[in-house]
């Protein structure tokens, strides 16, 4: 497949519209790994109100009471989504999917088979947008929110500070932190590997890294789930989905 330079900086996605009762699309040829969203039970649902089915793969995260958990979105219809799992999900049935771009969805577990899981979306989410994933925001690897206390060495120096969030390719920490911008630092987090890093950047006590070395996403997934649980995420608008969930006791 070639793709045109003006649209180039889009995902490469299948689109396609289902024939009603049959796993094949528009045109007779076989969808592999598309047979169902939601899941066994679900296909009258799926008849009348999935329109299209959407393959991508693109990394997200799921939040849930416990923790934030990284994971890959495969494909998504109107109705529903499912994911590439790298661990077993907590046993929350409502859930936050969190995309790249910042872009919440409130998600409903329908199923969950080995490396997959499928979920409706508790409102209806508009695919094109979903497509787009567009952001006023510079793309960037999914972060994963976290508060685990960490080890700053800085030359013979070594710091206390806190981990506020990771991503595959660097994360943030705060504290009394007396670090310039471009210094190199080793980060050391119980459970994490000792980490070398670059400052990137800094904002009072927030100082922001960029890793050496880059964590492949399921490796990072599976060793943040094992540092599980974190206390569930709070955001300030009421009108925000984990605010909400937050806020149901």
């Amino acid at each position: 497949m070639i793709r045109s330079k003006r649209f180039k900086h889009l995902p490469i996605v299948c689109t396609c519209k289902a024939r009603r009762g049959t796993g094949f699309a528009a045109g007779g040829v076989a969808m592999p790994g598309t047979e169902s969203v939601l899941g066994p039970g679900f296909d009258g649902l799926e008849k009348r109100e999935v329109q299209r089915l959407v393959l991508l793969l693109r990394p997200a995260k799921v939040i849930a009471r416990s923790g934030e958990y990284l994971c890959i979105l495969r494909d998504v219809a109107s109705r529903g989504a499912r994911l590439k799992l790298f661990h077993p999900l907590p046993r929350d049935v409502l859930m936050v999917l969190e995309l790249g771009n910042g872009d919440r969805y409130d998600i409903e577990k329908i199923w969950e088979r080995g490396d997959q899981a499928g979920f409706v979306f508790t409102h209806a989410a508009q695919l094109e947008h979903l497509l787009v994933e567009r952001s006023r925001f510079r793309k960037r690897p999914v972060r994963a929110r976290v508060d685990l206390p960490a080890q700053v060495r800085a030359g013979s120096v070594v710091l206390p500070a806190a981990l506020c969030n990771i991503s595959q390719q660097g994360g943030s920490i705060e504290g009394d932190l007396p670090l310039s911008v471009d210094q190199r630092v080793t980060l050391a987090v119980k459970g994490l590997p000792e980490l070398d890093a670059k400052v990137r950047w800094r904002r009072g006590n927030r100082v922001g890294l960029v890793f050496e070395q880059t964590f492949k996403l399921d490796e990072l997934a599976r060793l943040l789930h094992r540092l599980q649980p974190f206390p569930p995420a709070v955001a300030e608008d009421e009108k925000d989905a984990i605010f909400r969930r937050a806020m149901e006791g």
